[in-house]
């Protein structure tokens, strides 16, 4: 079964779950409700124009996480968070009762109020939304959670607008708003009952409410560690594509695709299932455990769709005069297909970052880092609207080409990952490409100690043993590797961003390699050697060399046994002929990862761990 299908069964998770989606669901139906029969109001029923009044709600809504943000973090820190949740949410019932009045009453200046208010019970729930994760979830936990949360959100978004749209369409739109989003209200609260308790993270803190005081202690605890600073960062740049995005597909729909209201939705909806796939399917890759490697491939991934919507957009809108002349128009699937793989690569970006965010962060002052994101988040969309009025009204762009440029703009940012995380980067890239050529199963790799040095050995089978090493680590590896090897030409930078040690038999060599070893493992790092020295050539283990007893001479750490299975006989080995100088003869096939126990440094002798690592690989080369 599943991590995710696992949580969605637990109390720690689903209450919790299902608040937030409720939350995010209700804000959407209020919203879009409002600003759908705004438009279409009589004119003068509002007092000031409709252009006005739908800027006032954007700005209104947003406004209170500038505001509040940082205050809402504060206590979300300083009291039990369950509790606070439920006030939260009563807060939320008293404001979409006013609102269901001013509906029936067709107030339409206290529902902007009230949208302003709304968007500050947001801003209030953001901080404990995200805090309260890594209290209820444990660490392999973390990044499933995430990727559920963030699939609910925005699949809630999606259909509170689906259904605001049902709503104002109906002969008693007032009376059924004002019934929907009371009931959905109460909803929240009695889910947000059966959330389990968690404790406060900073009983003690004092609070003195002080807007500018509150946001720069917020914003600079934020800064006190780079990673969380990086996260966030990361975070509101998704947020500034996702608003820009968002904003232009009404007008992206009409001027560009030829579609009317049912079209915009179906856009919205293609995003929005995007993120919901690459979330979900983020946690897959990244083995339930958080990969910030994973976060370079989810950028370059929305930089390139992003860019291919320039050349997918047809240059003279389709004739469609339905919704389902509009979906099967062949001219447009490139579109849809783009929108689509920009909502998956989304969902793979942002989901370890959120997950980075809150495992870094202290648990005393958690809260405080995810409200310094929403702040962030917040000023990120501000400029992305910004960004769209100067482009698109003062210099006069097309939309297609502004989504380019934004593509552009978030090349920078995929490069700037990249350059942060090379080696994580790779070992991604490594695990993806070894998983497909073949079908990896990993045992007992809990047996690899989760944080200190400690020395790995195993059986050397083919030229990807330590390709296949690396993707299934969970702890990035130093490799042990011949120095010939090291340096050949292209290759060389990828050993040298995974930080491969070379060694080369000469007295020289070795002394080098060993002074980088003892570091390695004395800063707490993994290292991996193959003892035999060279591949097999006929299937069987060979004896280990003297090396182990010198490494562990000058560095005692545990020492793991590994071994590969089912990598004799491929494309990679020795089996049939020289490695590589050969025809492939078989695909995909079954290979195996072992670990056995961790060995203590007084007891790993030569023989003790080949017969380990050979009890381990048993019969199966």
């Amino acid at each position: 079964m599943s991590t995710q299908s696992t949580l969605l069964k637990q109390r720690r998770f689903l209450p919790y779950f299902v608040t937030q989606a409720l939350g995010a669901f209700n804000d959407n139906v209020y919203k879009n409700v409002l600003l759908i029969l705004v438009a279409f109001t009589a004119p003068g029923a509002l007092g000031v124009s409709t252009d006005l009044f739908i800027n006032l709600a954007a700005g209104l809504f947003i406004l209170p996480f500038f505001l509040f943000s940082a205050f809402a973090g504060e206590l979300a820190d300083k009291y039990e968070k369950s509790r606070f949740i439920r006030a939260v949410k009563l807060v939320e019932i008293g404001i979409m009762s006013l609102a269901a009045l001013a509906f029936l009453f067709e107030s339409y200046l206290v529902l902007l109020f009230l949208l302003f208010l709304m968007g500050t019970q947001s801003a209030f729930f953001g901080p404990v939304k995200y805090a309260l994760l890594p209290q209820t979830l444990k660490p392999e936990e973390l990044v499933p959670g995430n990727a559920l949360v963030e699939t609910g959100t925005f699949l809630a978004i999606l259909l509170g607008t689906i259904v605001a749209g049902m709503i104002a369409n109906l002969p008693n739109a007032q009376l059924i708003a004002a019934m929907a989003i009371v009931a959905f209200a109460v909803m929240g609260y009695l889910s947000a009952r059966a959330i389990p308790p968690a404790d406060a993270g900073n009983p003690d803190l004092r609070i003195r409410f002080s807007l500018r005081q509150q946001m720069k202690t917020t914003l600079g605890i934020a800064k006190r560690d780079k990673v969380v600073l990086q996260s966030i960062m990361g975070i509101s740049c998704f947020w500034f594509l996702g608003a820009s995005y968002l904003t232009q597909f009404p007008n992206y729909a009409k001027l560009h695709l030829g579609g009317n209201e049912a079209s915009v939705s179906f856009l919205l909806t293609l995003f929005s299932v995007g993120i919901a796939i690459g979330s979900l399917l983020c946690d897959k890759l990244s083995a339930h455990r958080i990969e910030p490697g994973i976060v370079p491939i989810g950028s370059l991934g929305l930089t390139v769709f992003g860019a291919h919507l320039l050349f997918s957009t047809p240059d003279v809108p389709p004739q469609t005069d339905t919704f389902l002349a509009f979906v099967s128009e062949p001219s447009l699937w490139w579109v849809f297909a783009d929108l689509v793989f920009i909502g998956i690569f989304g969902g793979i970006f942002i989901v370890p970052l959120y997950a980075l965010m809150q495992s870094r962060s202290k648990e005393s002052e958690r809260s405080q880092v995810i409200a310094a994101n929403n702040i962030y988040n917040a000023l990120f969309m501000v400029s992305s609207a910004i960004l769209a009025i100067v482009l698109l009204g003062v210099v006069g762009l097309s939309i297609p080409v502004f989504f380019c440029i934004l593509a552009g703009l978030n090349l920078l940012v995929a490069l700037y990952a990249g350059k942060q995380v090379p080696l994580f980067a790779l070992r991604f890239v490594i695990w993806f490409l070894s998983h497909s050529f073949y079908r990896v199963k990993h045992k007992n790799l809990a047996n690899i100690p989760s944080e200190g040095g400690a020395l790995l050995v195993c059986n050397h089978v083919s030229y990807v043993d330590a390709l296949l090493l690396a993707g299934a680590c969970p702890r990035p590896i130093r490799f042990v590797m011949d120095e010939d090897y090291y340096h050949l030409p292209v290759l060389n930078y990828f050993f040298r961003a995974a930080k491969v040690i070379p060694i080369k038999l000469t007295s020289g060599s070795i002394r080098c390699a060993l002074k980088e070893i003892k570091k390695q493992l004395s800063d707490g790092e993994i290292v991996c050697i193959f003892p035999e020295g060279h591949l097999t050539p006929d299937g069987e283990m060979q004896p280990f060399k003297r090396g182990i007893g010198l490494i562990l001479k000058q560095t005692p750490v545990p020492v793991v046994p590994m071994a590969l299975q089912g990598l004799w006989g491929s494309y990679f080995s020795r089996e049939g002929g020289r490695a590589l100088l050969k025809l492939p003869c078989r695909f995909w096939s079954k290979v195996t990862v072992s670990a056995g126990n961790a060995v203590p440094p007084q007891d790993a002798s030569c023989a003790t761990l080949f017969e380990e690592v050979k009890q381990l690989r048993g019969n199966v080369r």
